[in-house]
């Protein structure tokens, strides 16, 4: 007899601590209120410190891989698990701004957001003018390549947040790295987009209109290209500035030749059919193919002549590199 009423007491116990739970939930969404860096791992300590914390966690070309993109303020997510430590609280998460399949799932730092109990609105989103589009990206010259930047200037709340242990001294190129000061080809555009562009050169491939270069020589295809096309395949991504101009960030494993940089626009071509086919779509692509696409994606367009730069747009030659890098 005394141990059924122990039972019925541990019961109604339990129920008790269960009506309880049930009556405060944990917040189902959160909102960027910083750019807020997403990771496709919850070991955020491990990625910007390592186990003695004195070390970013860098793949044989220097670049921290878990990271996905870096969240614009105002980005919503969705909460679907809290991971808590003594002194951090993780969140995985989905988001409408970042919709691209993932086996780890994708994670934030609970620090960089604020919690919602309601469906926040989405992300307000508008595009620049094409010329404020071309001056951002002009702005990124000399900008180290980030894989998965896509803030120039980097987030500052990084090395707060993630302290190096007592004593330990980072290098410039360090310090850069552990703030992800830079930007990786697709994010280059989506800075200077402010948001408004898709994140990863998966989406580019297919964004905008086909610019029909299937069988055309470079010359052809370089007639037919308008300020702000995109020469694109799943992977990387150049920016059309003018008819004598791109733009791109290219990793460089070799440390020395990478980053953003304004390149020849008939030597990028040139250079880029001896190893791709100029494709319409990817739609029917032969497997095995190593193709491009061409995408012209602003909504008004305008030309230049040949080899020219629209006014104002480069100042009297210096930047301009004569030989692509």
């Amino acid at each position: 007899m005394k141990s059924f009423a122990t039972f019925i007491i541990l019961v109604v116990s339990l129920l008790a601590a269960t009506s309880c739970f049930a009556q405060a939930p944990a917040p189902g969404y959160a909102v960027a209120v910083l750019p807020t860096p997403v990771l496709n791992t919850a070991d955020f300590r491990g990625v910007f410190g390592g186990l003695d914390g004195r070390a970013l966690r860098l793949d044989k070309c220097g670049q921290v891989r878990e990271m996905e993109f870096v969240a614009l303020p105002g980005t919503p997510f969705r909460i679907e698990d809290t991971i808590k430590s003594a002194d951090l609280t993780v969140y995985r998460v989905t988001t409408d701004d970042y919709l691209y399949p993932t086996a780890t799932g994708y994670f934030i730092d609970s620090r960089f957001v604020r919690l919602s109990e309601t469906p926040p609105p989405p992300r307000s989103r508008r595009l620049p003018s094409r010329q404020q589009v071309i001056d951002n990206l002009l702005a990124a010259r000399g900008s180290r390549y980030v894989w998965g930047g896509n803030i120039r200037a980097g987030i500052p709340q990084l090395l707060t947040f993630y302290p190096p242990a007592a004593g330990a001294s980072l290098s410039q190129a360090l310090s850069d790295l552990w703030h992800l000061r830079g930007v990786d080809c697709s994010g280059l555009l989506y800075e200077a987009t402010d948001g408004f562009t898709p994140r990863n050169t998966s989406s580019l491939v297919s964004y905008g209109e086909a610019v029909q270069v299937r069988g055309l020589t470079a010359e052809e295809i370089i007639r037919r290209l308008e300020p702000l096309d995109l020469i694109a395949w799943p992977g990387h991504v150049m920016i059309v500035i003018d008819r004598g101009h791109i733009i791109e960030s290219r990793l460089d494993c070799g440390g020395k030749g990478g980053g953003v940089k304004v390149c020849p626009l008939r030597n990028a071509i040139v250079e880029l059919i001896k190893n791709r086919v100029p494709l319409n779509s990817y739609s029917h692509i032969c497997i095995g193919v190593k193709g491009f696409v061409v995408r012209r994606w602003y909504p008004r367009s305008f030309t230049t002549p040949a080899g020219a730069a629209p006014p104002g747009l480069f100042s009297s030659g210096p930047g301009l590199s004569s030989s692509r890098q």
